[in-house]
């Protein structure tokens, strides 16, 4: 998979497990931030007050180096990590996956409770819609009207996003495009006699 690209889920999904009387009831939801991840927690806390355990774990950024797992306790390493491990071998970012258990009154011991944790994840990301998106980066850049086709042409061949545009007698233009070719972008409308980029 390129750099600037991830994958991550369209909407939330649900999945289902039971095992020796204990249901497992597994939700993969999207989300941006921790923050996201705080309101979707509380959300699944209050709807399922009366479960045994809301287990969970979430993966966020492009370079799915933010994540945490949460046993909510279960045996340690036995909920949050299984949870994890299905986001990870789907190379899924910006989700969470919330597992909520209510025990069935037979122990299913550490081996039993990771399968039943990793299953119940697993399915909430086979009902998933995953897509595949790209890291874009903003550029703006200033330039006298008379260059307006100069830069248009420049739009056009490399076919960025326009975010916002302003032209009046100097000229603005917001652009984005997939982080892999903004360097090709700035470049080229640089060389374009009196335009600069502004910093974002």
């Amino acid at each position: 998979m390129a750099e600037d690209s991830y994958r991550t889920i369209k909407e939330i999904s649900e999945g289902y497990y039971s095992e020796k009387r204990s249901k497992f009831i597994s939700y993969a939801v999207p989300v941006r931030t921790v923050e996201d991840v705080k309101e979707a927690l509380d959300k699944y806390k209050k709807q399922y007050y009366d479960a045994r355990h809301v287990c969970w774990a979430y993966m966020l950024g492009a370079e799915r180096e933010e994540f945490r797992a949460n046993d909510d306790g279960e045996p340690s390493s036995t909920a949050g990590k299984p949870i994890l491990g299905q986001i990870n071998s789907n190379q899924l970012t910006y989700i969470l996956i919330v597992v909520i258990r209510y025990f069935g009154g037979i122990e299913l011991g550490t081996g039993g409770l990771i399968v039943a944790y990793r299953t119940a994840a697993a399915e909430a990301i086979a009902a998933a819609e995953i897509e595949e998106r790209t890291v874009d980066e903003d550029i703006t850049v200033c330039f006298e009207y008379p260059y307006l086709n100069s830069i248009m042409r420049i739009v056009k061949e490399d076919g960025p996003e326009i975010i916002s545009q302003n032209f009046q007698m100097d000229c603005e233009m917001t652009l984005r495009i997939r982080k892999g070719s903004a360097e090709r972008l700035k470049a080229r409308l640089e060389k374009v006699e009196t335009a600069f980029l502004k910093e974002e």
